[in-house]
C-alpha cells in the first residue's frame, strides 16, 4: 500500500491510525492514498496527490512516529483556544468569529501543523511573518495566536477594515492583492480560501447587504506613552 521508504516503518497501529484519518471522511471517489516524503523526512500520506494540494497543511497521526496526514480531526479541541481567541481578538479589534475561522481553515486548530510552504502552528504563520511579529516559537498557541491576529489586524487597516481583501492578502501575500488592482487575486486557492473562512465567519454583527462594521484605531496617550485601541464607535463622532 505505501512505497518501500527508508527508515519508516508502518505497524499495524499505525496503519489503523491513518485508515481512521483517511478513511472514514472520505467518499469512495477519494480512496485513493498518495504519499511523499517531506522536508524533514517524515512520510505525509493524503487524499490529494501531491502537487496538487494547494498548500494544504499536514499533521502528526497520533500513537506514530514519522507520519504525517493531511487530514486532522479531534472533536471540541478548538474550544480549548476559545480564551486565547478571545483574548487576542479583543486586543487587536478583530472578530472572534474571523479569528475562529481563519484558524479553522488554516491548521483545523493543531498547534503542530506544518504546510509544505513552511507555515506554521494554528494560524499558519511563515518564518518571516513570525519574526516581524516577535513571535519566537510558532508552535507555542498563544504566541502564534498573538502574531497572526496582529497580522491580520495590520491587513485589515490596509485594506479599510475589508475582509475579503485581508483573508485575500493573509493567503497570497498583499502583494498580490495590489498587484490585482486590490481585488481578491484570480488564484484558485485563494478564492477558495477566501470563500471557505467567509462560509465559516459569517458577516460581522450590525453589517448590512454583506458590508462589514467598521472598525477604528484609536491612539490615546496614557502615563506619557501612545496606547493603542481599537472600537466599532466613531471617535469623531463623539
Amino acid at each position: 500500500m505505501f512505497p518501500a521508504l527508508p527508515r519508516v516503518y508502518l505497524t499495524a497501529m499505525r496503519v489503523a491510525a491513518l485508515a481512521l484519518l483517511l478513511g472514514a471522511a472520505a467518499r469512495p471517489a477519494d480512496a485513493q492514498i498518495f504519499s511523499w516524503l517531506d522536508e524533514s523526512g517524515s512520510l505525509v500520506v493524503s487524499n490529494v496527490a501531491p502537487g496538487t494540494n494547494l498548500g494544504i497543511p499536514s499533521y502528526d497521526v497520533p500513537q506514530t512516529e514519522g507520519i504525517r496526514a493531511t487530514r486532522y480531526v479531534e472533536p471540541e479541541k478548538s474550544r480549548s483556544f476559545d480564551d486565547l481567541i478571545d483574548q487576542h481578538a479583543a486586543r487587536n479589534g478583530v472578530r472572534r468569529d474571523l479569528v475562529r475561522a481563519v484558524i479553522q481553515v488554516e491548521s483545523a486548530f493543531n498547534p503542530r501543523a506544518v504546510s509544505n510552504k513552511g507555515a506554521m502552528g494554528l494560524m499558519q504563520l511563515m518564518p518571516a511573518t513570525a519574526r516581524r511579529f516577535g513571535v519566537v516559537n510558532a508552535f507555542d498557541p498563544d504566541q502564534n495566536v498573538r502574531g497572526g491576529v496582529a497580522y491580520l489586524r495590520q491587513l485589515l487597516d490596509r485594506y479599510d477594515g475589508d475582509e475579503r481583501l485581508a483573508l485575500a492578502a493573509y493567503n497570497a501575500g498583499p502583494g498580490a492583492v495590489d498587484r490585482h488592482g486590490q481585488t481578491v487575486p484570480p488564484f484558485r486557492e485563494t478564492r477558495d480560501y477566501v470563500s471557505r473562512v467567509n462560509g465559516l465567519a459569517g458577516t460581522a454583527s450590525g453589517s448590512s447587504s454583506g458590508t462589514h462594521a467598521r472598525i477604528y484605531r484609536v491612539v490615546e496617550v496614557i502615563d506619557g506613552r501612545e496606547v493603542v485601541k481599537y472600537t466599532d464607535q466613531d471617535p469623531d463622532a463623539r
